[in-house]
């Protein structure tokens, strides 16, 4: 039986759809995805660290106006749980740490400026 799903727009066997529907589908891994960088205040950090190499905490409260010192280090928290931010703590007294993007956060700005691009030639319909 040939059905077509409309995300693609192709042909595919009713047993195929575990390819984009199952557990490891499409749908799971961009689901997960969007857990990762979701989060008032986790794209605001995941742009500012693509335009700076590094940033320390300090950085990062001032150029965020309206976070608070303790979502700011939730957020920072999770997206180095998740693998997008790294943590350098240099050991020193004042304490001095700073974070910046890993490989997979560096990879993820590509699709997130795709996504940026559509809103922009998709304005929202009022």
């Amino acid at each position: 039986m040939n059905e077509t799903i409309t995300h693609l727009k192709v042909p595919m066997e009713y047993e195929e759809r575990s390819l984009c529907l199952g557990p490891e589908g499409s749908v799971a891994h961009v689901t997960r995805v969007l857990r990762m960088i979701g989060g008032r205040w986790k794209l605001p950090i995941l742009f500012r660290l693509f335009a700076e190499p590094s940033m320390r905490t300090s950085q990062l409260l001032r150029d965020m106006p309206g976070i608070s010192q303790k979502m700011l280090t939730q957020h920072l928290r999770e997206l180095e749980s998740d693998g997008l931010v790294a943590r350098r703590d240099f050991g020193e007294q004042p304490p001095r740490v700073e974070y910046s993007l890993t490989n997979a956060g560096h990879g993820l700005m590509p699709v997130l400026m795709s996504v940026r691009e559509f809103s922009r030639y998709h304005p929202e319909q009022s």
